[in-house]
């Protein structure tokens, strides 16, 4: 083999690494400069970005504010009273959903896990946050309500759900932690707790009462 052919074989193999030496530089190194596409595909492309600016528009922004009334999907709250317990005539008296077994054991459930810590299992005010917050005796600590005074009983279901959601004196709101359907779940088992602290005779079905007799 003539030694030029030789000396042409060799160059090629060193040239032929030199590619792979480059693609492993750019791999390990960084650069203030963008790769190189050549297919750009959706990896970049011409948009505003956040806060940049527009000369298209009056104001020169690129991000347009909302038009006016415009509400996102979802989110038409007409029903004041399902939304927020009351209406312009004041607490909303009476339940804005059906109360179902399956609502009160929803509130069950959301009830032991967001109220009992402070209100107590059955409602009283006695649950374990209350009660060492007491025993410290810090005096920073406003005990919760006792869901069975006349008070709270005499209170319109609208306004019990205000307080879940807007909280009260050192109670938060529960807004962010509790969906609109979930509180109203909450204070119909609130309901049945008071209804369970303060029944009477008349309350036990006819066919318990005979069996009590």
């Amino acid at each position: 083999m003539p030694r030029w052919l030789v000396y042409a074989f060799v160059l090629l193999a060193a040239l032929a690494l030199v590619p792979l030496a480059l693609i492993s530089r750019a791999r390990a190194t960084t650069s203030s400069q963008p790769r190189i596409q050549l297919i750009r595909d959706m990896a970049k492309q011409p948009k505003f970005k956040t806060q940049s600016g527009n000369p298209l528009f009056a104001d020169g922004r690129a991000m347009r504010p909302d038009v006016p009334g415009t509400v996102a999907r979802g989110e038409l709250h007409e029903d004041a009273a399902f939304w927020a317990g009351r209406t312009a005539e004041g607490w909303v008296m009476a339940f804005p959903v059906q109360v179902t077994d399956r609502l009160v054991r929803r509130g069950q459930e959301r009830y032991d896990i967001y109220c009992s810590p402070c209100h107590g299992l059955a409602g009283y005010g006695d649950g374990p946050v209350a009660k060492r917050a007491d025993a410290l005796q810090e005096g920073t600590w406003t005990p919760p309500s006792s869901y069975h005074t006349d008070l709270i009983r005499s209170r319109p279901v609208g306004q019990l759900f205000n307080t879940i959601t807007n909280g009260i004196r050192n109670m938060p709101g529960y807004a962010a932690q509790v969906p609109v359907a979930d509180r109203w779940a909450i204070v119909a088992y609130v309901r049945a707790l008071q209804r369970s602290q303060d029944a009477g005779i008349a309350d036990v079905p006819a066919e318990l009462q005979r069996q009590l007799r």
